[in-house]
């Protein structure tokens, strides 16, 4: 074999998405933002949840861009489904809104992230990858409302702890964490066990979902975003 075939560089497989949402103009809109990325590929559409299910049953598929209103029926009907028959790949809620109840239901089912249809296009691309990679994704409009408290009982958490648990929602690894609040990787994964402890979790996702369910005050006011 020649020494340019041996090293030749194995180019790597795009992650494969299916778009499901109920309104074709933003399937179509996203469908074609995607075209333009050489690492991601739109393998297919639907409008359904039923569609949807039937197609992963057939196909593999990386990352579900699930909408939560599809119509007459909500996205978690999917999660839910998909889960039961055994689908593997991810699923990052692409949505125009959802309350915190919806939030933490569609966490609890097994979701990877929440991205809002304003957001930019740049950042949906940011969330798609990022859930690829294995982490998780929230936009600021979520994050935001965890800063609201539900009426539940919520443990009380050390300022350090808090801006833990807004790193963790904004999907940083823990040396993000770290070097955004100009402090040692070691007390951040402290502060993330006592986060763990608290709430009684094990796992970010967990703490995510956990987080937005009980309302857990983050103590850091969300940014707002300029008008356009």
């Amino acid at each position: 074999m020649p020494r340019e075939a041996r090293f030749r560089k194995i180019p790597m497989q795009p992650i494969r998405l299916l778009l499901v949402d109920d309104h074709v103009l933003f399937r179509e809109g996203v469908s074609r933002l995607l075209a333009t990325e050489p690492d991601l590929e739109a393998v297919a559409q639907c409008g359904t949840a039923e569609e949807a299910l039937a197609f992963v049953a057939r196909t593999p598929i990386d990352i579900v861009l699930l909408d939560y209103d599809l119509d007459s029926e909500t996205g978690t009907r999917f999660i839910s489904d998909a889960s039961a028959r055994g689908f593997q790949g991810k699923i990052l809620m692409v949505t125009a809104g959802m309350n915190g109840l919806q939030c933490s239901l569609a966490w609890r089912l097994g979701i990877s992230g929440i991205a809002m249809k304003r957001t930019s296009p740049a950042k949906l691309l940011d969330a798609i990858r990022k859930v690829a990679a294995g982490g998780i994704w929230n936009d600021e409009v979520v994050i935001s409302r965890v800063g609201n408290p539900g009426g539940a009982k919520a443990t009380p958490l050390t300022p350090r702890e808090r801006q833990v648990l807004r790193g963790v929602l904004e999907g940083q690894t823990n040396r993000d964490i770290a070097y955004n609040l100009g402090a040692s990787l070691g007390s951040v994964k402290a502060a993330l066990q006592q986060l763990f402890d608290k709430t009684g979790v094990r796992t970010r996702s967990q703490l995510v979902r956990i987080a937005i369910e009980r309302s857990i005050e983050t103590g850091v006011a969300p940014r707002t975003r300029s008008s356009q």
